[in-house]
């Protein structure tokens, strides 16, 4: 597989504890819908497929175990909400404050 991190994917990336991996999920999440809403689909989905990435490399990094439901059932929903019906009803505002908390909890930790 070819990385679009690759740093990140060559071990970088679990060095991060939990809610910075979370943190930096949110903000390619946010650009995504940025892009979206500015109508440019190719950066949208770019940034979609950037935020996967990453939500694999936190299923694979062993320390998250505990986490795994809630990191799968987020790859789940995000990919919902990007790639098909929505049928979850997820909306910018949900995913804003979802991934806020992961950003704020990680400031607290530095």
């Amino acid at each position: 597989m070819i990385y679009q991190h690759q740093q990140l994917a060559s071990g970088r990336w679990a060095e991060l504890t939990f809610f910075e991996q979370m943190a930096n999920i949110g903000s390619e999440v946010e650009r995504a819908m940025r892009w979206k809403r500015t109508g440019n689909q190719k950066y949208s989905q770019l940034a979609f497929e950037r935020a996967l990435e990453l939500l694999d490399l936190t299923i694979s990094d062993g320390k998250n175990f505990k986490r795994l439901r809630e990191v799968i059932r987020v790859r789940e929903i995000l990919a919902d909400y990007f790639a098909f019906n929505n049928d979850y009803h997820s909306t910018d505002k949900s995913w804003k404050n979802y991934f806020y908390s992961f950003n704020y909890a990680s400031r607290l930790g530095r």
